[in-house]
């Protein structure tokens, strides 16, 4: 597959030329909470065809943003992670999920997929580094079926903050909540200290650590692109 390019002697260009095309941004995205097989790429990518999963993941390897690995035991199963290069494109690709989240989220579709993992990014790119000053705890989410749902974590350490797909080894604070939560805070219609509030999410561990946990977060206010009564 040849690579297309903008011919432009440009920063932004140069990087759209790595990572413009369509799917290769979600790529990263997935591998912002860890190393993924392909199949997770086929179960969280819906809509987006083997064949073109591979030349993407190819195309990734060979620019230098995401490299081949082996999961740890038991899987040691064949994985990929992201290099130093991919890792930095952390930022913007949570730049883009807060802005998404005031700009262009509105209501979910009916045929839309959702992953929990997608909102705790959400939940990253809203992250207040100076609530979190001095503090060092790690926060599990566990989301839906307790028997079949997805598990994550965030670790956060004083001012810095990361996500990461499974279980942590000694979290300080646990989270259950249900799918349908973490949607409705990935719209907007909801914080995550609303949900505990109103018995929507349960939370034990730490008091400390719980305590904190509500300001940690400031999901920005959803908003209109167009003027209201603009019609255009």
């Amino acid at each position: 597959m040849d690579q297309r390019t903008y011919n432009q002697f440009c920063a932004t260009a140069r990087t759209l030329d790595l990572v413009g095309e369509r799917w290769t941004l979600l790529i990263v995205r997935e591998l912002l909470t860890g190393p993924k097989r392909f199949t997770d790429f086929q179960h969280s990518l819906r809509g987006l065809g083997t064949g073109l999963l591979a030349a993407r993941l190819k195309h990734l390897e060979r620019e230098g943003l995401v490299r081949r690995t082996t999961l740890p035991p038991p899987a040691r199963t064949p994985a990929y992670a992201l290099t130093e290069a991919g890792a930095e494109l952390g930022p913007a690709v949570l730049a883009l999920a807060r802005w998404g989240m005031k700009w262009a989220m509105g209501e979910r579709r009916a045929d839309e997929t959702f992953h929990s993992g997608w909102a705790l990014l959400a939940l990253e790119s809203c992250f207040v580094p100076e609530a979190a000053e001095g503090l060092r705890a790690v926060y599990e989410f566990r989301v839906g079926d307790p028997a079949g749902g997805d598990v994550f974590h965030l670790v956060v350490d004083d001012g810095a903050i990361d996500a990461a797909h499974g279980p942590a080894q000694r979290p300080d604070a646990v989270v259950e909540a249900g799918d349908d939560v973490l949607t409705d805070i990935a719209a907007g219609h909801l914080t995550l200290t609303e949900a505990l509030a109103g018995g929507r999410a349960a939370a034990t561990g730490d008091p400390e650590a719980l305590r904190r946990l509500g300001h940690l977060f400031r999901l920005p206010r959803p908003a209109a692109r167009r003027p209201v009564g603009d019609a255009s």
